[in-house]
């Protein structure tokens, strides 16, 4: 099982202005999103597990257990989560937004770094954030 809590810096993105575009943030605040380089911290403490995202605009925290749904404030409203860890490496998280918007957010996780897979299945359309351990 390889190590998934840590400090990630940022080092690229994927199709991330499509998959913002496609989710519905206006184009302002897309073009923020997609030019912020975000530290990513991931800490389990007992069986809580707590995500930071800390960028120069915003910090967010969320905080979790396995397989319980929990609640995530976005700018389009309230959305509904549940995190499982697959496989020993991968952290995915299903979302339920506005509208019963699915989103699915896959943390593949290696000795290196972190992958986020960000994907809108209403439209099938993907992004991916690369992050360094560090």
């Amino acid at each position: 099982m390889v190590q998934i809590e840590g400090k990630y810096a940022h080092e690229r993105n994927e199709n991330l202005d499509e998959y913002f575009k496609a989710v519905g943030v206006p184009y302002i605040p897309r073009k923020m999103m997609c030019s912020t380089k975000p530290a990513l911290e991931i800490v389990k403490k007992d069986e809580e597990w707590t995500i930071t995202v800390s960028t120069f605009f915003r910090t967010t925290v969320s905080k979790f257990r396995l397989a319980e749904e929990y609640d995530e404030e976005m700018p389009g409203g309230i959305i509904k989560n549940t995190t499982v860890l697959e496989g020993g490496d991968k952290l995915v998280t299903k979302s339920l937004g506005p509208n019963n918007t699915n989103f699915v957010r896959t943390y593949q996780f290696s000795g290196e770094g972190c992958i986020i897979v960000y994907k809108h299945e209403t439209s099938g359309t993907e992004a991916k954030r690369y992050f360094k351990r560090i």
